[in-house]
């Protein structure tokens, strides 16, 4: 836990504001990066560095749904994480520049 949650030279002291101000909106996809320096509303250990989608958007917290594999089977685990131990997912990117080229492409198509 030392070394797992343990703050890069330089970034330690508490998150900045922009951390807070950032809008997630239901349907996003987010990765859970633990922030030791908040303690509130930090999710268990297992869940650092892994990447869900919101299903819930509270004051300040985030529910955060994502599959778990236990044993032989996958279960969908949804978890309320602190709005400091998330940051916006860069995962659907690529898909989503994709989509927008093969769209602009078919227009042009026509």
């Amino acid at each position: 836990t030392r070394n797992k949650y343990a703050k890069k030279y330089r970034t330690k002291g508490m998150p900045g504001v922009a951390r807070y101000l950032a809008t997630f909106k239901r349907g996003d996809y987010v990765d859970i990066v633990v922030d030791s320096s908040v303690q509130k509303g930090m999710p268990f250990s297992f869940y650092h560095g892994r990447t869900g989608v919101v299903f819930n958007v509270n004051r300040n917290a985030l529910g955060v749904e994502m599959t778990k594999i236990v044993g032989n089977r996958q279960l969908r685990k949804r978890i309320h994480v602190n709005v400091a131990h998330v940051r916006k997912s860069r995962c659907n990117e690529a898909f989503l520049r994709r989509v927008k080229e093969n769209d602009q492409n078919k227009r042009d198509a026509k």
